[in-house]
């Protein structure tokens, strides 16, 4: 019995989450676009089967960033998660390393 109304009471609560979801409005877009922890211009970008190595102006100088595959053009404005850093990597797929890049999840064009 009390199987049965937990079970009820979690679709329930899904149901009433997924029809609760309306479209982003331009409050909420440009709300998504600030919640990128780092925002630059896009200098460079180099594409391989899986991702997007891409050099942004950021305060303190360029940076390089690597992400799963996005579109991308020079001079689009970006935003990015902090990531993990990592010195001196060696792409095998582009052989070239970086002295230091950006590893992040997610990078997206704020327009």
């Amino acid at each position: 019995m009390m199987k049965a109304i937990f079970a009820t009471l979690a679709l329930v609560a899904f149901f009433c989450s997924s029809t609760v979801m309306a479209a982003p409005s331009d409050a909420s877009k440009s709300a998504s676009a600030s919640k990128f922890r780092n925002q630059g211009k896009v200098i460079e970008v180099l594409d391989t089967a899986m991702y997007t190595y891409l050099q942004v102006e950021a305060p303190k100088g360029p940076v390089w960033i690597a992400a799963t595959k996005v579109k991308l053009a020079k001079g689009d404005l970006v935003g990015y998660g902090a990531g993990q850093m990592m010195s001196n990597f060696h792409s095998k797929s582009l052989n070239r390393t970086f002295e230091a890049i950006i590893f992040t999840d997610k990078v997206t064009v704020i327009k």
